[in-house]
């Protein structure tokens, strides 16, 4: 398998999802700024979204949009218990996470990745992202991880969101269960494994 991907992007979910699984895979870095690979090769011609990531499977067949490709890594390696099975409540209560963190929280964030714009309407961005952060801090009290005890692919994907924080005057420190939380992911050798790869790590 191919991940394509870019430095701390959201394809970091996917990156960490891959050395928990175990699998074996080789990462493709494409430019988010130029949309080109190290090679030269417009990324355009590869995903027409321009995005990533984007995951090549061994059969040539593509899969994009994070929540759907940490979900089919996590269904070809059911022992390691990154998702919980299909068809059960769990897996929907495992999807109910991706889906808020996709949309209230990653969303939350692209506009103030935005050069264009204004400081106003990044403040009410802020402000939105800081009522949402304090939900998943409530939801954290008494768990080691966002579905109890077991470490998904819904916690690989709130690691790295929750990541850009401090890039974007985002301050999680007033989240004790989450910073708590962020320091349990953060130890994982899997997670050292990818921030080191990506550069993220010394």
């Amino acid at each position: 398998m191919k991940l394509y991907y870019s430095t701390g992007a959201c394809s970091l979910s996917p990156h960490i999802v891959l050395r928990e699984a175990g699998l074996p895979f080789e990462l493709v870095l494409a430019s988010t700024k130029t949309h080109k690979l190290q090679d030269g090769t417009d990324y355009y011609t590869i995903n027409a979204k321009g995005y990533v990531p984007l995951l090549e499977l061994d059969g040539g067949e593509r899969l994009s949009e994070g929540p759907a490709i940490v979900q089919y890594i996590a269904d070809q390696v059911p022992a390691k218990q990154l998702a919980p099975a299909n068809g059960t409540l769990a897996r929907y209560r495992l999807q109910e996470w991706l889906n808020f963190i996709t949309t209230e929280l990653h969303k939350g964030f692209s506009p103030l990745f935005n050069a264009a714009m204004p400081e106003e309407a990044k403040a009410l961005f802020r402000a939105k992202l800081a009522e949402r952060f304090s939900w998943v801090d409530a939801q954290l009290e008494g768990r080691q991880y966002l579905m109890g005890e077991q470490f998904t692919v819904a916690d690989a994907y709130l690691f790295t969101v929750s990541n850009w924080g401090q890039y974007v005057g985002v301050d999680l420190g007033g989240y004790p269960n989450l910073v708590a939380y962020r320091a349990r992911v953060a130890a994982r050798p899997a997670v050292q494994e990818a921030l080191k790869a990506e550069g993220l790590l010394k």
